[in-house]
């Protein structure tokens, strides 16, 4: 999907990933990460108020 938010705060792993801190980002600080995978429990709306908080 094109318009998939890739952020480490909402990436299943970000509790045990040592990729952190590391992985190449983009200009809108989505990041470039293989393992990346998405934590379900986090709801598209809460992913905007994280992106929102990010850019303030």
């Amino acid at each position: 999907m094109g318009t998939e938010k890739r952020y480490c705060s909402i990436c299943a792993w970000r509790g045990t990933c040592a990729k952190r801190f590391s992985v190449s980002k983009d200009s809108s600080g989505k990041v470039h990460c293989p393992d990346f995978t998405r934590d379900l429990a986090i709801k598209d709306n809460d992913i905007d108020e994280i992106e929102n908080m990010d850019k303030k």
